[in-house]
């Protein structure tokens, strides 16, 4: 048998040789088995689960009606690695990479211990089979990715100062059937005292359904694990500071079965923390007398800007994401 076995790049640099040496024979034999099986197959990949770096709360209160837009935008992003498995035919890997993300939900809370909210995410995503390397790290245009849906049940609830407990449950449906849906579970914690604020969201996230790389074969149902937390600082009732910490851990154990890229590549964590700024203002005040301002019982209209910029802390993860909220309380 000869020749060279296929040859892994990092944008347009080599960074693993061909195989040689009677050391290396059975990596070679692997390595072209796995090659030869990615020259057929058309998977519908399945990166880490990347949510909207948004802190889920425990509080909820009956009768509130909350309009929510989540984006996020990114730069530095992870060079992506690719495989040659034939002369002219590349694998790429499937981290979880995008330049801008832009989500649009309504929230209810019918009841002081339940709350659920509909939305839809719009995304400008990594291209997923590049027709050539050139192209391994260009962007798709942005556009819808996928519609949501989550309830919370509250458990333990929070007055004042203390600690709270929730349950969040979320599916995931993307626009494109042929990708995996997902569904997000995990607790809610929170915990008050004084001007301080502690949020920690715990979530176990499955990936079900979508096509197969090919017929007959399972999908990659794995699960992956997901946080984000935060400790808050409220200056006055309108301004506040927070530092915030989000993450992923790409799947769970040996949960799945991973695709052929996986096998290549690897799984990609991705971990991010940053300094955040809020500011709240009531709507009301800028309404003909103030109506409604001076009505303690009825905070009225309120709006919640949120600015801030994490950073990547490995090289999974873009090297910075600009978080812009914005939350209207009806």
């Amino acid at each position: 048998m000869g020749g060279t076995a296929p040859v892994c790049h990092n944008r347009a640099e080599r960074v693993c040789g061909s195989a040689g040496g009677s050391g290396n024979t059975k990596r070679y034999v692997a390595t072209l088995l796995t090659s030869m099986l990615l020259c057929s197959a058309s998977p519908a990949l399945a990166g880490p689960a990347i949510g909207q770096f948004e802190m889920k709360q425990v509080e909820t209160e009956a009768g509130d009606i909350e309009f929510q837009s989540q984006n996020a935008y990114g730069w530095g992003q992870p060079a992506r690695r690719y495989y040659e498995t034939s002369p002219g035919e590349y694998a790429y890997d499937d981290n979880t990479v995008a330049e801008a993300r832009n989500a649009l939900e309504i929230e209810v809370s019918p009841t002081d211990w339940f709350r659920f909210r509909l939305g839809i995410e719009y995304e400008k995503e990594r291209l997923d089979e590049p027709a050539d390397p050139v192209d391994a790290n260009a962007f798709d245009s942005l556009k819808l990715d996928e519609y949501a849906a989550e309830a919370v049940v509250v458990l333990v609830p929070i007055k004042g100062d203390g600690l709270g407990l929730a349950w969040l449950t979320e599916f995931e449906k993307p626009v494109d059937n042929s990708e995996p849906m997902t569904i997000n579970t995990g607790p809610l914690i929170e915990a008050k005292q004084g001007s301080w604020r502690f949020l920690l969201n715990l979530f176990a996230t499955h990936f079900f359904g979508g096509d197969p790389e090919e017929p007959g074969m399972p999908t990659d149902d794995k699960w992956d694990f997901n946080y984000a937390a935060q400790a808050k600082y409220d200056f006055s009732e309108e301004f506040a500071l927070a530092l915030e910490a989000y993450g992923t851990v790409d799947r769970i154990g040996n949960t799945g079965t991973p695709s052929e890229e996986a096998v290549l590549f690897g799984d990609f964590n991705q971990h991010r923390i940053g300094p955040v700024f809020y500011y709240e203002m009531r709507l009301d005040k800028f309404g003909a007398g103030g109506a409604g301002g001076d009505d303690k019982d009825d905070e009225g209209t309120i709006a919640r800007f949120g600015v801030g910029l994490l950073a990547g802390l490995n090289e999974n993860t873009p090297d910075g994401t600009l978080k812009l909220s914005l939350e209207i309380d009806f």
